[in-house]
């Protein structure tokens, strides 16, 4: 079994940054493909940003290309979402997800296995 533990989120105005956290643990892989999504009210969850394992490509959502930034840490099965220039329809729970380590891209919530708690990130006009 794989936990996901993040942390990051909260209240902040459009333009400000935040950065999540999501750290894996478990003994199944050494390291995992991961990724990031968010839901807003009343929507479906989305694909935000993700990152391949064992060859470290990163992928981004047209509306979250040049302001979000994934990095993964290679010491560490940790992945971070460096969340920039924030607007208010970036307000959503965010969630970490991580599935067994592969070089293909994935970026919808059925190609994940293990999920996060999702922190909140609420950007206010």
């Amino acid at each position: 079994q794989v936990q996901l533990a993040e942390s990051g989120g909260g209240l902040v105005q459009t333009g400000a940054s935040l950065r999540l956290s999501c750290a894996a643990s478990g003994r199944t892989y050494s390291h995992y493909n991961m990724g990031w999504f968010r839901q807003a009210p009343g929507k479906e969850r989305e694909f935000v940003a993700a990152v391949t394992w064992p060859i470290i490509n990163t992928y981004y959502a047209d509306s979250v290309k040049d302001r979000f930034t994934i990095s993964k840490d290679s010491a560490q099965n940790k992945v971070s979402l460096q969340m920039n220039d924030l607007k208010p329809e970036d307000t959503a729970v965010y969630y970490c997800a991580a599935r067994s380590p592969s070089g293909t891209y994935y970026r919808f919530p059925d190609q994940f296995d293990y999920w996060g708690q999702g922190p909140q990130v609420t950007v206010s006009s």
